[in-house]
């Protein structure tokens, strides 16, 4: 699976004085001279191995609608910001494009995104199609996610004889099996969370607790149920997780303590599960627990449709086929190429087969409960760093929580501020 779609860090967002103007520039696929309309697409999903797999998909749509075509333009990740940019500035953006969720809230808000008249929203994951949703008005389709999970090591809770996680397990019971399965001198932990932004919007949820006010403007995590929610990842390292020192944080670290079998609990995305396919022990998932609520990080990427688009009509058709139709789900399930956003279990159920691990319902059962990262319309990229600054600095031991979350409240506050 292709992690770096999910980074959530945002491209970059033109003023929206120029997004205005593309709204209204008409810009977009043309007609072709059999009379046939052409649906232009920018991607970035299928860069980098499903190339052919985006052509499977745009053939069986053809077929199924006579007299649309599509034309794909497909980028590199790192290169899709800056030219997305450069063709929303200047009008000339596709009909449908590839945007991330983190970006979302900015494109909407200038009037990148046309309004979508969806066929059929039960086909969705419910929770994946209402967040990119505005006022009630759909402004985008998801076209896949990947959410995190807990993973473990079943041949040590075996061998300690502590219980398995499940899907009704809460911080207090991850706490008692860390400690059961924790043994320093042998070089074995018992859990590893990193300590992060991503993580921590998604504890905090956990807790009851939101990161942001509910219009966006002020963060809102210092507060009794931010600070027990930080301590939930600080004080791991140590006691249950490594110490900075001993590697925590470092590329890798946490899913290679895992593999060598040093490592009974890690919280990680699902995309990790090819890397784990040889490991010589048993292992499965579990839905991460939560305190209060159960929330679950989910990482999604969706397309737009173009508000200058001459046909908003056919490209949304487009965008329909693209993210839930049978050829789509099918191609995505039999390539591993993420997963498609659909609410259909039994579609599904391929993919539950697939072998290790043997829980790939928890990945489903994830989605009942999610917490998407926090955006704001200014300093995307700054609250992000100085959240993992500050959490960083309290683990290290430089700082208490308490302190690191009045300092991040502070910066951040400023940054988003503009």
């Amino acid at each position: 699976m292709n992690t770096r779609v999910f980074a959530a860090a945002g491209l970059a967002i033109v003023t929206a004085a120029g997004l205005a103007g593309c709204a209204n520039s008409g810009g977009g696929g043309g007609a072709s001279g059999d009379g046939n309309v052409t649906v232009t697409y920018t991607n970035f999903i299928s860069n980098g191995g499903n190339e052919k797999n985006l052509d499977k998909i745009v053939a069986a749509f053809e077929k199924a609608n006579k007299g649309i075509k599509v034309k794909v333009t497909t980028l590199p990740y790192d290169d899709y910001g800056t030219a997305l940019q450069t063709d929303l500035a200047a009008g000339t953006v596709s009909d449908v494009f590839d945007i991330e969720y983190a970006n979302y809230a900015s494109y909407q808000a200038n009037g990148v995104l046309a309004p979508l008249e969806v066929s059929d929203p039960s086909v969705y994951s419910d929770s994946l199609l209402t967040a990119y949703q505005t006022d009630g008005t759909q402004y985008a389709l998801p076209s896949s996610f990947s959410d995190v999970v807990l993973y473990y090591n079943a041949d040590l809770f075996d061998a300690a004889g502590v219980e398995h996680p499940s899907a009704d397990w809460k911080w207090a019971d991850e706490k008692a099996a860390a400690q059961k399965l924790t043994d320093q001198a042998k070089g074995q932990w018992g859990d590893h969370q990193p300590v992060s932004f991503y993580e921590y919007y998604k504890v905090l949820a956990q807790n009851g607790g939101s990161f942001l006010n509910k219009d966006g403007t002020k963060v809102a995590f210092n507060t009794p149920e931010g600070i027990e929610a930080a301590h939930w990842l600080v004080d791991k390292s140590g006691t249950v997780m490594p110490t900075i020192e001993q590697g925590q944080g470092t590329a890798d670290f946490d899913t290679n303590l895992f593999k060598d079998g040093k490592l009974a609990m890690l919280h990680s995305g699902i995309w990790i599960f090819s890397a784990l396919a040889d490991v010589p022990f048993k292992w499965d998932i579990a839905v991460e627990p939560g305190n209060t609520d159960q929330a679950s990080a989910v990482f999604s990427n969706a397309v737009g449709v173009s508000a200058g688009s001459k046909h908003v009509a056919e490209a949304t058709k487009w965008a329909e086929f693209l993210t839930a139709s049978d050829t789509t789900v099918n191609t995505r399930l039999d390539a591993g190429w993420e997963l498609p956003p659909i609410a259909d279990q039994d579609k599904l159920s391929t993919y539950l087969d697939k072998g290790a691990p043997a829980n790939r319902q928890a990945v489903f059962d994830s989605l009942k409960g999610i917490a998407l990262p926090p955006v704001v319309a200014n300093g995307q990229s700054e609250m992000q760093d100085i959240m993992t600054e500050e959490l960083v600095e309290a683990q290290a031991g430089r700082k208490t929580v308490e302190d690191a979350l009045s300092s991040a409240e502070q910066r951040i506050n400023a940054a988003i501020a503009g």
